[in-house]
């Protein structure tokens, strides 16, 4: 591996050489590789092999050479040697600009050609991968060029800077490098820096006046000395601008003066003597430069007007002379579009032309009322029109108030006046009863006395007056046990009506809230009857007779007739029986069965001690109402068997009795012996008759048949 080089884009894994060694006494020799201490290991060897494969990435730009010690032994003795690997360069680098940022000045006046400013960028790499050129990113507007070599950046042929339109260029610059390989492939690798260019202004523009047109005022108060007005010029040099001197240099006549540094323009004499109403003055603003000297210029007219002082403000007069206030009485909602009439409202203002001229408006509830005209020049009769009926109504305000407003339009001083308008409203009856609900919801107890309470209604009519009086009545299914009271609303029942639950529970009927002219509006109400408990259970009997088959139940039942639940919900429980605690009841379907260890009628015969099995129990059926009603009944309970075990039983019983079943068979072969002396009788009976009705019948009749 002496003098071996490797490229710096190597990638990492792969096998870069083969070490090859001998032992004389033939034994097999291992390999080895060993850095100095403290430096990277990029190598690493198989040693049985001898492959020397690269384990950590390299760059040349940070070590180009690497010393590795490689060393053979047969495990007694060893031979060590020192190598060095060179790295060879790749083109893994970008140029790197030196000296960031890039800020650089310059006149605007300066000529195509002008340099302005050298970029340096520096590539690591070698060879062609570390040489660098330079270009310009392309631009719309390119005012500059660049040196490919060299990196100088100047003002572009043809091109010529203008502070005015672009005070700061910012130009993008592109180092590239001369290309080279890596990893196998050709590679160019580039960087970008911007370059800040500010522009210097130069004195190449002349001064500007600022908001043209002029107009300027002299009034019938000016005195000597009075401002009129003040123009503004500035250097159209921002950058760099220069003093600005005014002069007047026409249409003066001798009466205006000019402050040479500020631009105002003021009076000279008194205005009872000037000739004209209308001047026209034209006024110079030059560039002050060294040594005093005016430069460029500009020139501006300021047309100055002689107009009468506006000392009359707008005045609203009624039929007796000026009036701050106007007053009608009307009803309300007038139709849309009608002139209200009760207005007598005259305007005028006594100054002349502009100073006469002013505008008409209402403030007020918007879009109410409309006043014609609006722009009045001297005087004019003032008419105000409806626009919203729905607005003027007496019920949200028996009173309308506006304030007629006149304003100057064109005068500086805006000068005013108002007016009250107060519109004064009489009812109408514009609106009908309207209940506080669709409908009502009530309930009464059923045991409640006549002219009970039951429910209260509500309508309200805005209208005032009788227009506002609401009467209420009722009508419809039902309503005939209920009243009403006209003036309240109060709903009763009626002094004689009785209410029953069971009966009828619910009840529905009309409503009606009616004005005094008929106009009316209807609720519907909803009432039930609530269910008081007044009934107790009952029973069928109060002795009932029941036989009950052994396993199982028999059932008693008692009938509540209050309407709802739990009134008429009953439980059944067992006050006393006889014998005592043979009998289980369901409390809620009343089922009595006997106690689960009774399960035969030898059982029962035990515990009465007799051959009668008939028990009695007292059964009490009692309701869930408050207060909880109850009633009792005696039931007597036939205990049985099933038919099956009873015939079974009873055979069983003959067993022991022999004399009863000798003589239940002799009674069993004397019935058959009659029964068939009966069907023998019947049968030779029959036949005696049917003899004597046809004896031809007993003889054999033989018929001859011709030959």
């Amino acid at each position: 591996m002496a003098l071996f080089s490797i490229s710096e884009d190597t990638p990492v894994g792969t096998q870069l050489y083969i070490l090859n060694g001998t032992d004389p006494e033939g034994d097999p020799i291992r390999y080895g590789l060993m850095f100095e201490k403290g430096s990277k290991e990029y190598f690493s060897v198989e040693p049985k092999s001898g492959n020397v494969t690269l384990v950590l990435e390299l760059d040349r730009e940070k070590q180009d050479e690497i010393s590795v010690l490689v060393s053979i032994t047969d495990g007694r003795n060893k031979v060590v040697e020192t190598v060095r690997v060179f790295v060879t360069d790749a083109n893994d680098e970008p140029p790197e600009f030196q000296n960031l940022p890039f800020i650089v000045n310059i006149q605007e006046d300066a000529v195509e050609g002008s340099s302005v400013y050298r970029v340096q960028a520096l590539d690591k790499d070698m060879g062609s991968g570390g040489s660098v050129s330079y270009f310009l990113q392309p631009s719309p507007v390119a005012k500059f060029t660049i040196d490919s070599h060299n990196g100088i950046l100047r003002v572009k042929p043809g091109a010529a800077l203008d502070y005015e339109t672009t005070p700061t260029h910012f130009v993008t610059v592109v180092a590239k490098d001369g290309g080279g390989k890596y990893k196998g492939k050709h590679q160019v690798l580039t960087s970008t820096a911007t370059i800040t260019v500010n522009i210097l202004d130069a004195q190449d523009m002349p001064p500007s006046f600022i908001g043209t047109p002029y107009f300027g005022y002299i009034y019938e108060v000016s005195v000597p000395g009075s401002e009129i007005f003040t123009v503004y010029a500035r250097d159209g040099d921002q950058g760099n601008p220069n003093p600005i001197y005014y002069s007047i240099i026409d249409g003066s006549d001798g009466v205006f003066d000019i402050n040479s540094t500020s631009g105002c323009i003021t009076l000279t004499t008194h205005p009872s003597l000037l000739k004209n109403e209308l001047y026209e003055v034209k006024v110079k603003a030059s560039e002050v430069g060294g040594d005093n000297h005016l430069l460029d210029y500009d020139i501006a007219v300021v047309t100055v007007r002689v107009v009468d002082l506006n000392n009359h403000p707008p005045t609203f007069y009624g039929e007796n002379g000026p009036q701050s206030k106007f007053e009608v009485t009307m009803y309300e909602h007038p139709p849309a579009g009608e002139i209200l009439r009760g207005f007598k409202i005259t305007v005028n203002d006594s100054d002349q032309g502009a100073n006469a001229k002013f505008k008409l408006r209402l403030v007020g509830p918007s879009r109410v009322l409309r006043v014609v005209p609006q722009t009045v020049l001297n005087e004019a009769q003032v008419t105000i029109i409806v626009e919203d009926t729905s607005v003027i109504d007496y019920e949200k305000g028996p009173t309308l108030s506006f304030k007629l407003l006149a304003v100057e339009i064109d005068t500086p001083e805006r000068f005013s006046a108002t007016a009250d308008i107060v519109i004064n409203l009489m009812d109408t009856n514009d609106n009908t009863p309207k209940f506080t609900s669709e409908y009502y919801i009530a309930r009464v107890a059923e045991n409640s006395p006549g002219g009970s309470s039951v429910a209260a209604v509500m309508a309200n009519d805005p209208d005032s007056g009788p227009w506002g009086e609401v009467k209420y009545t009722i009508y419809g299914s039902g309503s005939d046990l209920f009243s009403i009271h006209p003036s309240t609303g109060l709903i009763s029942t009626q002094p004689w009506t009785t209410l029953d639950a069971e009966v009828r529970s619910k009840f529905n009927f009309y409503v009606k809230a009616e004005d005094s002219e008929g106009k009316y509006s209807l609720a519907e109400v909803f009432v039930t009857v609530l269910d008081m408990n007044d009934h107790s259970p009952e029973f069928d009997d109060k002795l009932l007779e029941k036989t009950m088959v052994i396993g199982t139940p028999v059932k008693v039942e008692a009938v509540d007739e209050d309407a709802e639940s739990p009134n008429n919900v009953v439980q059944y429980s067992i006050m006393t029986a006889d014998p005592d605690n043979a009998f289980d009841i369901n409390a809620e379907t009343g089922e009595i069965q006997l106690k689960p260890y009774i399960k035969s009628m030898e059982i029962v015969h035990n515990i009465t001690m007799q051959k009668d099995c008939k028990w009695s129990l007292v059964v009490q059926a009692r309701d869930l109402g408050s207060p909880s009603f109850s009633t009792t009944a005696v039931v007597n309970i036939d205990i049985t068997e099933a038919i099956k075990e009873r015939v079974i039983s009873y055979f069983m019983g003959l067993s022991k009795r022999p004399l009863t079943v000798f003589g239940i068979c002799l009674s069993l072969v004397i019935t058959l012996i009659l029964l068939t002396v009966c069907i023998s009788t019947i049968l030779y009976c029959s036949a005696v008759k049917k003899s004597r009705i046809n004896p031809e019948s007993n003889y054999i009749k033989v018929v001859r048949r011709p030959k």
